[in-house]
């Protein structure tokens, strides 16, 4: 007989009996394996998802009457909302209010230049 192996011998008869894994224990490491690499894949991801948001929130916006380019972002953003409020609008997208209500934001804007601290 081998050493690391079962036998029956109660029968008279040696069956050598090969130690197999459980149903459970292969559906385990099934599931630590591929667990394991969904995980790290979405640690070493999570960055990109996060502040891929972010890096798509800026964007150019041309001003036609006074013929230059502003930086569309959170603290343009600011300003915009603080427009809003101060002419009694509704909020809505800048992008989707009509050119002449646009142009009526930038005159107030270029007369409210950015504060310095």
């Amino acid at each position: 007989m081998r050493l690391g192996k079962t036998s029956a011998v109660s029968l008279g008869v040696a069956i050598l009996v090969q130690p197999t894994p459980s149903r459970r224990n292969t559906l385990l490491s099934r599931i630590h394996k591929y667990g394991s690499f969904i995980l790290l894949a979405l640690t070493l991801l999570s960055p990109l998802l996060i502040n891929g948001c972010a890096a798509r929130a800026s964007y150019r916006v041309y001003d036609p009457g006074y013929q230059d380019y502003h930086v569309w972002n959170a603290h343009e953003g600011v300003y915009y909302q603080r427009w809003e409020v101060e002419t009694h609008r509704d909020h809505r997208d800048f992008k989707k209010r009509d050119a002449g209500e646009q142009k009526e934001y930038w005159t107030w804007r270029h007369n409210h230049p950015d504060e310095k601290h």
